[in-house]
């Protein structure tokens, strides 16, 4: 991923990937995209041999911190003897995810397939001898659960790439063209191995940044994985050739410009497993932040990172588990559903059903009392909280007979209904839902 604390990487990213306008129309991409825009929920697999030796994923030797050569002895340790890619899917499944994503290669070059075109794998390089990837994908696709392949255009420890260390390249591509060009071939072949093999759903591309779209062949790139796969989804990293953004760790507070997009965040800090990182998100913060993503029309991305072994620090499959708990109490007013009314109607995150029929409304911790509707233009038919089903009550407020301003709507919510992390309450309208977004009225005669 970007570690965006490298000055110098921050310069470059921000010039290139300003520069990248988005080269894809939404109308000419809408059909593909709908399992995306229904999915709402994924899980980010960050598996590299990084796990070993407590250190930061590729961008720990690129930045110094530790020796290339050390970073690399990290294969000798990278084992897989517990990999078990059907209890995965299993978790992943349980958590209400609806599609996953896990690292082919990441900047370091140390592929988790079988590649034939580079020396460095977890099959050829480490005692796991195990290709990742496709037991994972099959115990995905036997489980309805869609499947990513991130994929690092960057690749620091490869002979013909140019970038090596923050403060030292190998070459200059305007000097060397032919070095850069078997570089191309290089990158361009690995990824054709993934969508021959593999045939990924979604592509998750990172690295875009050091290079241009014109530099890394990105249309070339797109139409040889759309030439393979007409449905696959490309994701917003490869020079302005994407299909949605992805905002990264900081939640947006506006919401990005492109019609889809998706908040990839770690479950701590680090997008590998370290097992110095204790800083964990708690249920609680994990889907506040979910459902503020949905509500504002975008997929929470949930990076998880397991250990050289293959399995997981036990609080990623306890917080995992709360997420699959809740979705399962509340996935109505989540998945399939579309952005709520906007800020100002209610205060707090809503979603409705796609005839916006139905108002989902969202309430954060353990709130309880009466709760404001404002500017809702429709009779109220019913309204229950998911995953009880207990009935509420509301009383409108403040309509003057002769006004077209409606009333305040005021819903009663009781403690003893209110969910321990966030409570959603369904308010079932008697048409599409309309809303008044004046400014008052008063008597003129």
């Amino acid at each position: 991923m970007i570690k965006k604390i490298i000055l110098a990487a921050l310069v470059v990213g921000t010039t290139i990937a300003g520069n990248a306008q988005n080269k894809i129309a939404a109308k000419d991409i809408a059909e593909k995209m709908k399992w995306f825009e229904d999915a709402k929920l994924g899980i980010f697999i960050h598996a590299g041999i990084y796990s070993v030796a407590d250190v930061s994923e590729s961008w720990s030797f690129h930045n110094g911190n530790i020796s290339v050569e050390d970073y690399m002895k990290q294969q000798k340790s990278y084992t897989l003897s517990h990999y078990d890619p059907a209890a995965w899917a299993e978790m992943i499944k349980d958590s209400g995810a609806k599609y996953a994503v896990i690292t082919t290669k990441h900047h370091d070059g140390v592929a988790m397939y079988d590649t034939k075109l580079g020396k460095l794998s977890s099959v050829k390089t480490c005692p796991a001898k195990k290709d990742m990837v496709k037991p994972f994908f099959e115990e995905l696709r036997k489980r309805d659960i869609k499947c990513g392949a991130y994929f690092s255009l960057i690749d620091w420890t490869h002979n013909d790439y140019p970038g090596f260390l923050k403060d030292k390249a190998r070459y200059d591509i305007k000097k060397e063209p032919a070095r850069w060009e078997r570089f191309q071939k290089f990158f361009q072949g690995q990824i054709k191995e993934i969508s021959d093999w593999y045939n990924p759903d979604l592509w998750w591309f990172d690295g875009d940044w050091e290079h241009s779209a014109e530099e890394w062949q990105a249309e070339k790139t797109r139409k040889m994985m759309l030439d393979r796969n007409p449905n696959t989804i490309i994701n917003g990293r490869l020079q302005g050739y994407g299909d949605y953004d992805t905002p990264e760790q900081n939640f947006p507070v506006v919401r990005p410009a492109f019609k889809w997009w998706e908040l990839c965040m770690t479950m701590n800090e680090n997008w590998g497993y370290r097992v110095s990182d204790t800083n964990w998100k708690t249920p609680y913060e994990i889907i506040t932040i979910f459902v503020d993503a949905v509500s504002n029309g975008g997929n929470l991305l949930l990076d998880i990172g397991p250990k050289p072994d293959g399995t997981y620090p036990e609080t990623v499959v306890s917080t995992l588990k709360e997420l699959g708990d809740w979705n399962r109490r509340n996935g109505e007013g989540i998945f399939g559903t579309i952005p709520g009314i906007p800020l100002g109607h209610f205060y707090g995150p809503t979603t409705l059903s796609k005839d916006s029929k139905t108002l989902y409304l969202f309430v954060h911790g353990k709130t309880s009392g009466q709760l404001m509707l404002k500017g809702l233009d429709n009779k109220i038919e019913d309204i229950t909280v998911l995953g009880s089903n207990v009935k509420l009550t509301h009383k409108v407020v403040g309509k003057i007979s002769w006004s077209a301003v409606p009333g305040l709507v005021y819903i009663d919510l009781p403690e003893n209904a209110v969910d321990k992390y966030v409570t959603c309450i369904k308010v079932t309208l008697n048409t599409s839902v309309k809303l008044y977004r004046g400014q008052g009225g008063f008597l003129t005669n």
